[in-house]
């Protein structure tokens, strides 16, 4: 099983829609058993695969406990002081949704376990092996359902924080969708110097806890070395929307002056992380077409582009815009399962 996040500082570059169509892809197009996870506690993910009515039964009147399980039930052992996870969990089945994915949703609540997994993330760095335990809960999951699935994906947000420090560790691969803009690039390197202070820091708490603990990071499967210290398996970019005259669209010179500088800065920031064997051209997965009102409707009757029809409202010259976003994301997909090691 291989498992991968969709990650940047800068919010606003069409993550959470690109997230969910890559797993629709893999599951639909590609025929693997995937896992989309939703760590975000925004939900946006949850809320984009689940219809509306799905969504109020899951978190109305409920403690967060129920059959169909939340990230937050997972990890809810942690919120109250255990070093370990939850690992009986049950999903939103593919057959519940048309994404043909398997979901484990989000919750609100993920932003208050936050707090808990910082101050784990503090006696970790000093070598304790319950805050490496905790740390590593993402990595425990994983590990549960290492038979179950091909792919599980992780959709986060935008913030530098412990929620999405301890997913990243427990993930092989990330990518990096980006926006042809300046703050993406601010985005990439905020990233690349985030992740450098905090990998050598959790280096140093382990090489502690070797020396209090003997045997201990063993006992628990923790890893001698993080695999995304060398994961990232590439990025995107959000095509910007050119500006008309005379009914032919221009593209705007600052736009494309900054264009051109994404690969630049995406070496220097991401290839000390970039994956083995991938090449710095390699690392660019393609180009994500701007969707105008595809994205609204498909969130409006939760499937993904690829599944809209003229059934779920779909008129005139968006049949031929949802054709080319399959076509496009086909290709995005066949490039990042072969960044990832991923066999078709």
């Amino acid at each position: 099983m291989i498992s991968i996040c969709l990650f940047n500082n800068k919010g606003g570059v069409g993550k959470t829609t690109l997230t969910c169509n890559i797993a629709a892809h893999f599951a639909l197009g590609m025929k693997k058993r995937v896992l989309l996870v939703d760590c975000d506690p925004q939900c946006n993910t949850t809320q984009l695969v689940l219809r509306q009515d799905a969504t109020m039964r899951l978190y109305r009147n409920r403690d967060g406990r129920g059959k169909t399980a939340t990230i937050l039930d997972v990890v809810r052992p942690i919120e109250e002081g255990d070093a370990s996870i939850d690992p009986n969990f049950q999903p939103v089945l593919s057959s519940a949704n048309r994404f043909g994915v398997d979901l484990l949703p989000g919750h609100p609540r993920l932003s208050i376990v936050e707090d808990t997994l910082s101050q784990a993330w503090s006696v970790a760095a000093a070598g304790d092996i319950g805050g490496i335990r905790k740390s590593n809960w993402c990595s425990s999951l994983c590990a549960s359902i290492q038979s179950q699935y091909d792919l599980v994906l992780f959709d986060i947000g935008p913030s530098l924080g412990s929620l999405n420090r301890t997913v990243l560790l427990g993930t092989h691969y990330f990518m990096s969708p980006m926006g042809a803009d300046l703050f993406s690039i601010f985005g990439v390197r905020n990233i690349a110097e985030w992740l450098t202070h905090w990998l050598s820091t959790y280096e140093t708490g382990l090489g502690l806890s070797k020396k209090n603990s003997p045997g201990s990071l063993a006992k628990y499967e923790i890893k001698p070395e993080p695999a995304i210290k060398r994961g990232f398996a590439g990025y995107t970019v959000q095509q910007y929307i050119t500006k008309s005259k005379g009914g032919v669209r221009r593209p705007t010179k600052a736009f494309e002056s900054l264009l051109k500088e994404i690969p630049n800065e995406i070496e220097s920031s991401m290839g000390s992380f970039r994956a083995p064997g991938i090449s710095a051209a390699a690392g660019h997965l393609g180009d994500v077409p701007h969707m105008y009102s595809l994205v609204p409707l498909a969130q409006s009757v939760n499937a993904p582009i690829r599944e809209l029809s003229a059934a779920d409202g779909l008129v005139g010259s968006q049949f031929k815009q949802a054709e080319s976003y399959a076509l496009i994301l086909t290709d995005i997909v066949q490039a990042l399962a072969k960044n990832i090691g991923m066999k078709k």
